[in-house]
Protein backbone atom coordinates (compact mmCIF):
# COMPACT_ATOMS: atom_id res chain seq x y z
CA UNK A 1 0.00 0.00 0.00
CA UNK A 2 1.33 3.38 -0.69
CA UNK A 3 0.02 6.21 1.10
CA UNK A 4 1.38 10.09 0.68
CA UNK A 5 3.58 11.07 3.56
CA UNK A 6 2.81 14.14 5.92
CA UNK A 7 6.07 15.68 4.78
CA UNK A 8 4.72 15.65 0.87
CA UNK A 9 1.33 16.67 1.39
CA UNK A 10 2.88 19.85 3.59
CA UNK A 11 5.18 20.54 0.75
CA UNK A 12 2.48 20.13 -2.10
CA UNK A 13 -0.24 22.48 0.12
CA UNK A 14 2.78 25.14 0.80
CA UNK A 15 3.62 25.15 -2.60
CA UNK A 16 0.57 25.64 -3.66
CA UNK A 17 -0.34 27.76 -0.89
CA UNK A 18 2.84 30.31 -2.46
CA UNK A 19 1.68 29.74 -6.07
CA UNK A 20 -1.86 31.01 -4.71
CA UNK A 21 -0.18 34.34 -3.49
CA UNK A 22 1.89 34.93 -6.30
CA UNK A 23 -0.95 34.39 -8.47
CA UNK A 24 -3.33 37.03 -6.68
CA UNK A 25 0.09 39.27 -6.03
CA UNK A 26 -0.01 39.07 -10.24
CA UNK A 27 -3.72 39.59 -10.55
CA UNK A 28 -3.90 42.76 -8.23
CA UNK A 29 -0.82 44.00 -10.23
CA UNK A 30 -2.01 43.83 -13.85
CA UNK A 31 -5.60 44.67 -12.77
CA UNK A 32 -4.86 48.08 -10.54
CA UNK A 33 -1.38 48.87 -12.47
CA UNK A 34 0.59 49.19 -9.09
CA UNK A 35 3.44 47.24 -8.34
CA UNK A 36 3.29 47.77 -4.95
CA UNK A 37 -0.07 47.68 -2.69
CA UNK A 38 1.59 47.19 0.42
CA UNK A 39 5.42 47.68 2.08
CA UNK A 40 6.10 43.79 2.24
CA UNK A 41 5.47 44.41 -1.60
CA UNK A 42 9.50 45.49 -1.74
CA UNK A 43 10.28 47.16 1.48
CA UNK A 44 13.03 49.07 -0.31
CA UNK A 45 11.18 50.89 -2.85
CA UNK A 46 8.42 51.68 -0.49
CA UNK A 47 10.39 53.53 1.62
CA UNK A 48 11.49 55.18 -1.21
CA UNK A 49 8.54 56.14 -1.80
CA UNK A 50 7.70 57.26 1.65
CA UNK A 51 10.26 59.51 1.64
CA UNK A 52 9.04 60.53 -2.54
CA UNK A 53 5.45 61.27 -0.72
CA UNK A 54 6.43 63.47 2.25
CA UNK A 55 8.69 65.54 0.06
CA UNK A 56 5.75 66.20 -2.18
CA UNK A 57 3.64 67.07 0.84
CA UNK A 58 5.87 69.52 1.76
CA UNK A 59 5.85 70.77 -1.95
CA UNK A 60 1.58 70.78 -2.12
CA UNK A 61 1.96 73.23 1.11
CA UNK A 62 5.13 75.57 -0.25
CA UNK A 63 2.63 75.82 -3.02
CA UNK A 64 -0.36 77.02 -1.44
CA UNK A 65 1.87 79.11 0.48
CA UNK A 66 2.86 80.62 -2.99
CA UNK A 67 -0.95 80.95 -4.18
CA UNK A 68 -1.59 82.88 -1.16
CA UNK A 69 1.61 85.10 -1.55
CA UNK A 70 0.79 86.05 -4.95
CA UNK A 71 -2.41 87.10 -4.29
CA UNK A 72 -1.74 89.33 -1.32
CA UNK A 73 1.17 90.71 -3.17
CA UNK A 74 -1.26 91.74 -6.49
CA UNK A 75 -3.80 93.07 -3.89
CA UNK A 76 -0.56 95.15 -2.55
CA UNK A 77 0.68 96.07 -6.17
CA UNK A 78 -2.90 96.77 -7.27
CA UNK A 79 -3.78 98.99 -4.23
CA UNK A 80 -0.52 101.38 -5.03
CA UNK A 81 -1.05 101.26 -8.34
CA UNK A 82 -4.43 102.83 -7.60
CA UNK A 83 -2.70 105.58 -5.33
CA UNK A 84 -0.54 106.27 -7.86
CA UNK A 85 -3.43 107.53 -10.58
CA UNK A 86 -4.25 109.58 -7.60
CA UNK A 87 -0.91 110.91 -7.24
CA UNK A 88 -0.72 111.79 -11.01
CA UNK A 89 -3.96 113.50 -10.90
CA UNK A 90 -2.67 115.69 -7.72
CA UNK A 91 0.34 116.76 -9.72
CA UNK A 92 -1.33 118.04 -12.71
CA UNK A 93 -3.97 119.78 -10.34
CA UNK A 94 -0.52 121.29 -9.16
CA UNK A 95 0.42 122.49 -11.61
CA UNK A 96 -2.62 123.87 -13.65
CA UNK A 97 -3.11 125.55 -10.04
CA UNK A 98 0.13 127.16 -10.34
CA UNK A 99 -0.79 128.99 -13.11
CA UNK A 100 -2.73 132.19 -13.79
CA UNK A 101 -6.24 130.74 -12.96
CA UNK A 102 -9.89 131.98 -11.70
CA UNK A 103 -11.11 131.81 -8.10
CA UNK A 104 -13.83 129.68 -9.71
CA UNK A 105 -11.15 127.02 -11.52
CA UNK A 106 -9.18 127.07 -8.10
CA UNK A 107 -12.17 126.14 -6.00
CA UNK A 108 -13.40 123.68 -8.33
CA UNK A 109 -9.99 122.07 -8.41
CA UNK A 110 -9.85 121.72 -4.79
CA UNK A 111 -13.12 120.16 -4.56
CA UNK A 112 -11.70 117.57 -7.16
CA UNK A 113 -8.82 117.07 -4.97
CA UNK A 114 -10.99 116.57 -1.69
CA UNK A 115 -12.27 113.91 -3.63
CA UNK A 116 -8.95 112.65 -4.70
CA UNK A 117 -8.23 112.44 -0.41
CA UNK A 118 -11.19 110.14 0.07
CA UNK A 119 -9.98 107.60 -2.72
CA UNK A 120 -7.13 107.73 -1.32
CA UNK A 121 -8.07 106.94 2.27
CA UNK A 122 -10.15 104.29 0.59
CA UNK A 123 -7.72 102.65 -1.28
CA UNK A 124 -4.95 102.77 1.72
CA UNK A 125 -7.50 101.09 3.75
CA UNK A 126 -8.27 98.30 1.63
CA UNK A 127 -8.22 94.42 2.40
CA UNK A 128 -7.87 91.08 0.89
CA UNK A 129 -10.22 88.34 2.58
CA UNK A 130 -10.99 91.01 5.16
CA UNK A 131 -7.03 91.34 6.18
CA UNK A 132 -5.84 95.61 5.50
CA UNK A 133 -3.25 95.49 3.21
CA UNK A 134 -1.47 97.92 4.00
CA UNK A 135 -1.03 97.76 8.00
CA UNK A 136 1.88 95.63 8.16
CA UNK A 137 1.30 92.46 10.66
CA UNK A 138 -1.70 94.69 12.17
CA UNK A 139 -4.27 93.25 9.87
CA UNK A 140 -7.16 93.59 11.83
CA UNK A 141 -7.90 97.00 11.93
CA UNK A 142 -7.79 100.44 9.33
CA UNK A 143 -4.53 101.39 9.11
CA UNK A 144 -5.07 104.92 8.61
CA UNK A 145 -7.16 107.19 10.78
CA UNK A 146 -8.84 110.00 9.68
CA UNK A 147 -9.76 113.62 11.25
CA UNK A 148 -12.30 115.50 10.17
CA UNK A 149 -13.40 119.16 10.13
CA UNK A 150 -17.26 120.19 11.48
CA UNK A 151 -17.98 119.62 7.23
CA UNK A 152 -16.82 115.90 7.08
CA UNK A 153 -13.92 117.51 4.89
CA UNK A 154 -10.66 115.05 6.22
CA UNK A 155 -8.26 117.72 7.76
CA UNK A 156 -5.25 114.93 8.68
CA UNK A 157 -4.74 111.19 7.98
CA UNK A 158 -2.47 108.91 10.82
CA UNK A 159 -0.79 105.56 10.45
CA UNK A 160 -2.17 103.29 12.88
CA UNK A 161 -0.55 100.25 11.11
CA UNK A 162 3.17 98.92 12.44
CA UNK A 163 6.45 98.70 10.39
CA UNK A 164 6.32 94.94 10.28
CA UNK A 165 5.95 92.56 7.98
CA UNK A 166 4.69 88.63 7.24
CA UNK A 167 7.25 86.38 5.83
CA UNK A 168 5.28 83.41 4.26
CA UNK A 169 7.95 80.35 3.79
CA UNK A 170 8.58 79.05 0.04
CA UNK A 171 10.22 76.30 0.52
CA UNK A 172 12.72 74.99 3.15
CA UNK A 173 15.16 77.58 3.02
CA UNK A 174 13.11 80.72 1.54
CA UNK A 175 10.11 83.09 2.63
CA UNK A 176 9.28 85.99 1.40
CA UNK A 177 7.19 89.37 2.41
CA UNK A 178 4.38 90.22 -0.11
CA UNK A 179 3.01 92.79 1.80
CA UNK A 180 4.63 96.48 1.51
CA UNK A 181 7.05 97.86 3.63
CA UNK A 182 6.28 100.30 7.01
CA UNK A 183 8.39 102.91 5.30
CA UNK A 184 5.73 103.14 2.59
CA UNK A 185 2.76 102.24 4.45
CA UNK A 186 3.78 105.53 6.65
CA UNK A 187 4.19 107.46 3.34
CA UNK A 188 1.02 106.32 2.44
CA UNK A 189 -0.26 109.12 5.45
CA UNK A 190 2.39 111.17 4.83
CA UNK A 191 1.48 111.59 0.97
CA UNK A 192 -2.62 112.00 1.80
CA UNK A 193 -1.66 114.98 3.70
CA UNK A 194 0.14 116.41 1.27
CA UNK A 195 -2.82 115.94 -0.60
CA UNK A 196 -4.53 117.71 1.65
CA UNK A 197 -2.15 120.82 1.80
CA UNK A 198 -2.61 120.60 -1.80
CA UNK A 199 -6.05 121.07 -1.65
CA UNK A 200 -6.59 123.96 0.90
CA UNK A 201 -3.82 125.77 -0.93
CA UNK A 202 -6.23 125.59 -3.93
CA UNK A 203 -9.40 126.24 -2.16
CA UNK A 204 -7.33 129.63 -1.08
CA UNK A 205 -6.17 130.68 -4.35
CA UNK A 206 -3.36 131.42 -3.32
CA UNK A 207 -0.72 129.98 -5.90
CA UNK A 208 2.17 130.29 -4.21
CA UNK A 209 0.78 127.89 -1.75
CA UNK A 210 0.23 125.81 -4.24
CA UNK A 211 3.33 125.76 -6.21
CA UNK A 212 5.00 125.17 -2.31
CA UNK A 213 3.12 121.76 -2.46
CA UNK A 214 4.25 120.32 -5.65
CA UNK A 215 8.28 119.15 -3.96
CA UNK A 216 6.45 116.94 -1.58
CA UNK A 217 3.93 115.59 -4.15
CA UNK A 218 6.69 114.80 -6.52
CA UNK A 219 8.51 113.13 -3.34
CA UNK A 220 5.59 111.03 -2.43
CA UNK A 221 5.23 109.85 -6.15
CA UNK A 222 9.06 108.81 -6.56
CA UNK A 223 8.45 106.59 -3.15
CA UNK A 224 5.21 105.09 -4.99
CA UNK A 225 7.01 104.32 -7.94
CA UNK A 226 9.88 102.76 -5.85
CA UNK A 227 7.26 100.74 -4.12
CA UNK A 228 4.94 99.55 -7.46
CA UNK A 229 8.62 98.17 -8.74
CA UNK A 230 9.47 96.34 -5.37
CA UNK A 231 6.38 94.52 -4.86
CA UNK A 232 6.59 93.90 -9.10
CA UNK A 233 9.71 92.17 -8.14
CA UNK A 234 8.01 89.75 -5.26
CA UNK A 235 5.43 88.92 -7.41
CA UNK A 236 8.37 88.34 -10.33
CA UNK A 237 10.22 85.99 -7.50
CA UNK A 238 6.82 84.18 -6.30
CA UNK A 239 5.75 83.34 -9.77
CA UNK A 240 9.39 81.94 -10.39
CA UNK A 241 9.05 80.23 -7.04
CA UNK A 242 5.74 78.43 -8.26
CA UNK A 243 7.19 77.42 -12.05
CA UNK A 244 10.26 75.23 -10.02
CA UNK A 245 7.94 73.56 -7.51
CA UNK A 246 5.75 72.41 -10.17
CA UNK A 247 8.88 71.14 -12.20
CA UNK A 248 9.64 69.82 -8.74
CA UNK A 249 6.10 68.10 -8.53
CA UNK A 250 6.54 66.76 -11.79
CA UNK A 251 9.73 64.92 -11.38
CA UNK A 252 8.69 63.71 -7.77
CA UNK A 253 5.64 61.95 -9.96
CA UNK A 254 7.52 60.47 -11.98
CA UNK A 255 9.81 58.72 -9.39
CA UNK A 256 7.15 57.66 -7.43
CA UNK A 257 5.51 55.95 -10.55
CA UNK A 258 8.83 54.72 -11.35
CA UNK A 259 9.09 52.96 -8.16
CA UNK A 260 4.97 51.76 -7.95
CA UNK A 261 3.57 51.64 -11.56
CA UNK A 262 3.32 47.71 -12.63
CA UNK A 263 5.26 47.05 -15.92
CA UNK A 264 2.08 45.72 -17.85
CA UNK A 265 3.73 43.23 -20.49
CA UNK A 266 6.34 41.42 -17.63
CA UNK A 267 3.49 41.37 -15.23
CA UNK A 268 1.22 39.37 -17.48
CA UNK A 269 3.95 37.25 -18.60
CA UNK A 270 4.47 36.40 -15.15
CA UNK A 271 0.68 35.76 -14.51
CA UNK A 272 0.50 33.14 -17.14
CA UNK A 273 3.31 31.79 -15.67
CA UNK A 274 2.09 31.31 -12.26
CA UNK A 275 -1.28 30.50 -13.33
CA UNK A 276 0.32 27.41 -15.56
CA UNK A 277 2.31 26.24 -12.64
CA UNK A 278 -1.02 26.96 -10.18
CA UNK A 279 -3.21 24.30 -11.98
CA UNK A 280 -0.11 21.83 -13.17
CA UNK A 281 0.68 22.12 -8.97
CA UNK A 282 -3.25 21.15 -8.47
CA UNK A 283 -3.35 18.32 -10.45
CA UNK A 284 0.01 16.83 -9.44
CA UNK A 285 -1.41 17.02 -5.80
CA UNK A 286 -4.54 15.43 -7.07
CA UNK A 287 -2.46 12.86 -8.45
CA UNK A 288 -0.12 12.27 -5.54
CA UNK A 289 -2.46 12.67 -2.86
CA UNK A 290 -5.77 10.95 -4.26
CA UNK A 291 -6.22 7.70 -2.28
CA UNK A 292 -8.94 5.47 -2.78
CA UNK A 293 -10.22 2.00 -1.76
CA UNK A 294 -8.07 0.62 -4.90
CA UNK A 295 -4.81 1.63 -3.05
CA UNK A 296 -5.71 -0.14 0.12
CA UNK A 297 -6.70 -3.45 -1.84
CA UNK A 298 -3.15 -3.61 -3.44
Amino acid sequence: MRVASSTTQDNIVRQIQQLSSQQARLQQQVSSGQRISAPEDDPAAAARVLALQSERRALVQYGQNASRALAISQATYSGLQSIKKISDRAGELATLGSGTLGADAMSAYGEETNQLIEQAVQAANGTLNGDYLFGGTAVDTPPFTVTRDVNGQITGVAYAGNASQSAIPLSETTSITPNSDGATNAGLATFINRLVSLRDALKSGATAAVTATQPNLIASEDQLVSAIANVGGVQTRIEASQTQQADRTTSLDQLVSSETDTDLPTAIVKLNQVQTAYQAALQSAVNIMHLSLLDYIK
